[in-house]
């Protein structure tokens, strides 16, 4: 059985393992604090390649930032990654193939085939966190878009310019229904600027209003872009992974959604493909791109 290195490269945090192509890890994961510069992040993936280069069929990359069609670069970065990483040329790092993909279409990949979505060819992932991904599947197929970087969660919720977004615009879905979203109503509610998700979370379960009410606005934000994507997209289901998703009513989402759509019925799901759903989607993916090589 083929295997992958599979890596995931995030803001924070660069996780590293082998992944066999049922999508099981099959090592101990490692894990490495993010670098500060490009430069400093590509010596580090040369360091973990060559480690374990001569074991393996492929390197699967899972990144944070868009990525182009033809899986071999980040065409657009995010604000937690250091200036200068789109320029990081995957390909030279190994002599081995080198796949690279967002870490939310990795993420929805994973539930397409191993996780809640297993089954089901047209489906949608959110991966809710402090901010939120995106990966959408349509007949079977990831869906890519012209550049690559299609399933992008920064549509309008609003003109009314009452939220700048991380993105740069206002009013994204991002900026409603990330974890930096909840902590935001939390703020306008309390007026306290040192409030944060845990906080909110914590009042929720003690049952205190405020809190209540800051998660309630920030769940129904949430069900309001899940809506316009059911009847852009009509899935079988959305999937909600992230720090974020497991604290969504996906029950009571199912029902409001449902109840407002044109299109018929989806599914609201909570994730199953676990913490390392983007490295196990970026080596399914490699194994489907090099099949035959």
């Amino acid at each position: 059985m083929k295997k992958a290195l599979s890596i995931d490269i995030g803001g924070t945090k660069i996780y590293s393992a082998y992944v066999d192509e049922n999508g099981q890890i099959v090592s101990e994961v490692e894990k490495h604090a993010t670098p500060k510069t490009a430069d400093e992040i590509v010596a580090l993936l040369k360091e973990i390649i060559a480690k374990h280069e001569n074991e393996i069929d492929v390197t699967a990359i899972s990144t944070a930032g868009g990525v182009n069609r033809e899986n071999t670069k980040v065409i657009c970065s995010t604000a937690n990654l250091p200036f200068g990483y789109p320029k990081t040329g995957f390909k030279s790092l190994s002599n081995k193939p080198v796949f690279v993909e967002n870490d939310a279409n990795c993420a929805a990949w994973a539930e397409y085939k191993i996780g809640s979505a297993k089954g089901m060819d047209n489906n949608i992932t959110l991966t809710l966190g402090t901010g939120v991904g995106g990966g959408i599947i349509t007949d079977g197929r990831l869906l890519k878009g012209k550049s690559g970087v299609a399933g992008e969660m920064h549509f309008k919720m609003s003109t009314d310019k009452r939220r700048h977004c991380t993105c740069g615009a206002w009013d994204c879905f991002e900026i409603y229904s990330s974890g930096n979203g909840l902590r935001i109503t939390g703020i306008e509610i309390t007026g306290n600027k040192d409030i944060t998700t845990y906080d909110i979370i914590e009042g929720v379960n003690k049952g205190e209003e405020n809190m209540l009410r800051a998660y309630n606005i920030w769940q129904n934000n949430i069900i309001a872009g899940l809506i316009g994507l059911a009847d852009i997209f009509d899935p079988d289901c959305i999937v909600l992974s992230g720090s974020m998703g497991k604290f969504c009513d996906v029950e009571y989402m199912e029902e409001i959604v449902n109840d407002e759509i044109v299109t018929l019925p989806t599914k609201i799901l909570h994730a199953t493909s676990g913490n390392y759903a983007g490295m196990i989607g970026a080596a399914l993916l490699a194994f489907e791109k090099f099949k035959g090589e």
